[in-house]
């Protein structure tokens, strides 16, 4: 334990969820801002590939028929901002994952804006201690030893922050990060979601209900662990850790700092699911969304945001017969072509040019399922 105190928590770097996928993702998209116009893209023939070459875009739209896309980049498992950013533009999604070195330099450095916003505030109730790690084991014993360490706090009606959350949806893994958990005066368990906004105004419509779904889905994984849906089997099958592999010595070592006495994944993860199933902890009551202006930390406004499962099952079904390869990737409706405006992918877009169609090889169309 820290000498304030305070909790002490592992580093993002080493708990696996350094890419910043839940606690601040694409809000650099400010609609009225025109300096993202200026940014260098691909030209509508040519797509950057890692060494430097380019390659054609009909090339690069036949290979995407190869494999599905869960198996074409390699994914075990997929982040909650994966589906929420679908609900934005699905198209643009899939050029980003497609192309993962093409990052804008006002991106960036919105992102690094948003990543120290959420370290300040996580600093406000733990202190972070970086462990090194050297396997996926590793990897998710330091997501399990900042669970151990937050769930007695929750338990006790205390405020807890980023918060991982895992667990099967419609036969995918989905891991996510909670930005913080929360009682009210009326004893109820609120769930609150902090969006950094570069222009001092609440977002568009379309924003919010991207941002309304993320945490919608991160109630119903919480929701599902706590009530024992979501068991060591279902991770293990998902992910292909060892349970029985040792666990490196600065995990071990961490974990007997916090009174852990282990040796194996499997240790943790036994102690992490009694943890979740036998202290009682609630479903999520209320879900609350905050954005907050990135250069002064400015309150902008608050979101309160029902919970509609239906709904929320429909999307997900939908958005995940992407990822099994079951259909081709969707862009934007001609409602909300003004998105367009802000994509790097806009020279490159048959959908677009197509005025909601994709021609050729890119023509959408129902995949049967393998």
């Amino acid at each position: 334990m820290a000498e304030t105190g305070e909790e002490e928590t592992a580093s993002p770097e080493a708990s696996g969820f350094s890419d910043l996928s839940d606690s601040e993702f694409l809000e650099f998209l400010d609609l009225d801002d025109e300096s993202s116009a200026s940014v260098s893209k691909p030209g509508p023939s040519e797509l950057p590939e890692k060494d430097g070459k380019s390659v054609s875009l009909q090339n690069w739209k036949r290979g995407l028929d190869v494999s599905s896309p869960m198996e074409r980049f390699h994914l075990k498992y997929l982040y909650v901002t994966d589906l929420s950013t679908q609900n934005w533009c699905e198209l643009q999604m899939a050029f980003e994952k497609e192309l993962p070195d093409f990052l804008t330099p006002e991106k960036a450095a919105v992102l690094d804006t948003g990543a120290s916003i959420h370290l300040a505030r996580e600093l406000e109730l733990h202190d972070l201690v970086t462990v090194p790690i050297t396997t996926k084991e590793d990897n998710w014993a330091v997501k399990f030893l900042n669970m151990l360490s937050m769930i007695p706090t929750l338990q006790s009606e205390g405020c807890i922050r980023e918060f991982p959350v895992f667990g099967e949806v419609e036969g995918v893994f989905l891991v996510g990060v909670i930005d913080e958990l929360h009682y009210t005066a009326k004893g109820e368990l609120e769930l609150a979601e902090l969006k950094t906004r570069r222009r001092p105004m609440l977002p568009l419509e379309a924003q919010k209900k991207k941002d309304c779904f993320q945490v919608r889905l991160y109630k119903f994984i919480f929701d599902a662990m706590v009530q024992g849906k979501v068991t060591p089997e279902i991770l293990i099958h998902h992910t292909k850790l060892c349970p029985d592999k040792p666990l490196g010595p600065s995990v071990l070592r961490h974990a007997r700092q916090g009174g852990f006495s282990v040796k194996s994944l499997g240790d943790l993860m036994e102690l992490v699911f009694l943890s979740l199933t036998l202290s009682d902890l609630p479903v999520i009551d209320i879900l609350k969304i905050e954005y907050i202006h990135q250069e002064t930390a400015t309150a902008l406004g608050t979101e309160i945001v029902a919970f509609e499962e239906k709904e929320m099952r429909d999307k997900v079904q939908h958005y995940m017969a992407y990822w099994m390869g079951h259909r081709e990737p969707q862009g934007v409706d001609v409602e909300e072509a003004w998105k367009c405006r802000t994509c790097n992918y806009a020279d490159i877009c048959e959908w677009r040019k197509g005025s909601g169609v994709l021609s050729s090889t890119m023509e959408p169309q129902t995949k049967k399922a393998k």
